[in-house]
C-alpha cells in the first residue's frame, strides 16, 4: 500500500493475519491465554514478570530506587517475560494480568497474594506500600497524580503511534508518521517548557512521576527510542535532555534498566534478577544461559 492507495474500509472488519509488522506473530484480537504455562516464583515475597520494554523499566527502576533507599522489604524476583515469543498469553501470565501486557506484580506478603498489573498502577501500589517516591508536601499530590496519568495517557502515542508507524510497519507511509510525530513533538514541547522551572516533574522532588516518564521520553532524548532521535530534533529540548540525563545518573536507575532487558550490549543486560548480588556476578555466560 502506497500513499496514493485509499483503503476503503469493509463493512465488517475480520483479522488479516499477515498485516501486522513486527508483531504479526503475537497480536491478534482476541484476549485469553494460548497454552498452559505456570508462572515461576522466586524467594522474595515481590514476583515481577516483565521485559526491559520502557513499561518494564519504571517499575524495576522503582525496585532499585526503592533498596537504595534502604527499604529491604522491596526485595524481588525479576522473572523475564518474552514478548515477542507469546509468553504473556502464557495460563498464568493471563491469571495475572489479563490484559496480557508486562509488567505484571505478584505480592507474596499479603494473604492471599495480591495481583497488580499496568505499569502506573504498580508504581502507585509500591510506593504507597513502602511510604517512599511520593511528594512530602500533600499539595502537591494532585501535580504527582496528574503527571503520572498523562504519562499514561500519552506514551502510547509515542509506542504505539509514532514508534509502531516509523520503526516497526511493514512499510512506511507518511500520513501515520507525520501525524505521530508532529504529537509527539508537541508532547516533548509539553515537558520542555515545566521542566525549564522544574528540575523533576512533581513539586521539585524526584517521584514516581519521573520514574514512568523517563523510559518513554528521557529514552527517546537519549536516543535510545526507535533510532529517531535525529529525526525528531530531540536534542532541542535542552531541559528534557537535562532531566533525563540527571535521572540517568542515578544508580538504581541504571541497575533497573538492565533488568529484563533483551537489547543492546550484552554488559547492559541482566535477564533475570533474583538478588542484588545478580548485578555483581553477572557474566558474558551467565547472560548467554539465560537465553537459552
Amino acid at each position: 500500500m502506497s500513499d496514493d492507495d485509499t483503503y476503503v474500509p469493509p463493512k465488517v472488519w475480520t483479522w488479516d493475519r499477515e498485516n501486522g509488522g513486527t508483531f504479526a506473530s503475537t497480536n491478534r484480537p482476541i484476549a485469553g491465554p494460548t497454552h498452559d504455562k505456570e508462572l515461576p516464583v522466586g524467594k522474595h515475597p515481590l514476583q515481577l514478570y516483565s521485559m526491559g520494554t520502557p513499561n518494564g523499566v519504571k517499575v524495576t527502576v522503582l525496585l532499585e530506587e526503592l533498596l537504595e533507599a534502604g527499604i529491604k522489604e522491596a526485595e524481588y524476583d525479576a522473572w523475564l517475560i518474552r514478548i515477542g515469543n507469546g509468553d504473556q498469553f502464557g495460563s498464568g501470565f493471563v491469571d495475572v494480568n489479563p490484559n496480557s501486557k508486562i509488567p505484571a506484580l505478584m505480592d507474596h506478603s499479603t494473604n492471599p497474594p495480591t495481583r497488580v498489573f499496568e505499569s502506573g498502577a504498580i508504581l502507585m501500589y509500591l510506593s504507597e506500600k513502602f511510604g517512599a517516591f511520593q511528594v512530602s508536601d500533600p499539595k502537591d499530590r494532585a501535580e504527582m497524580l496528574s503527571w503520572l496519568f498523562w504519562q499514561m495517557g500519552s506514551a502510547p502515542y509515542l509506542g504505539g503511534g509514532f514508534g509502531h508507524f516509523y520503526a516497526y510497519a511493514p512499510e512506511k507511509w507518511r500520513y501515520p508518521i507525520d501525524r505521530f510525530a508532529m504529537e509527539v513533538k508537541r508532547q516533548l514541547d509539553v515537558l520542555d517548557r515545566h521542566l525549564a522551572d522544574h528540575d523533576y516533574m512533581a513539586g521539585g522532588e524526584y517521584t514516581i512521576a519521573d520514574m514512568a516518564i523517563w523510559p518513554w521520553y528521557g529514552g527517546l532524548v537519549m536516543g535510545w527510542q526507535y533510532n529517531a532521535a535525529e529525526f525528531l530534533d530531540v536534542k532541542s529540548y535542552k531541559n528534557v535532555v537535562e532531566w533525563a540525563e540527571r535521572i540517568h545518573a542515578r544508580p538504581a536507575v541504571k541497575r533497573g534498566r538492565m533488568v529484563n532487558r533483551t537489547a543492546g550490549e550484552p554488559s547492559g543486560q541482566l535477564l533475570e534478577r533474583h538478588d542484588a548480588s545478580d548485578f555483581e556476578l553477572r557474566t558474558q555466560d551467565k547472560i548467554g544461559e539465560a537465553a537459552e
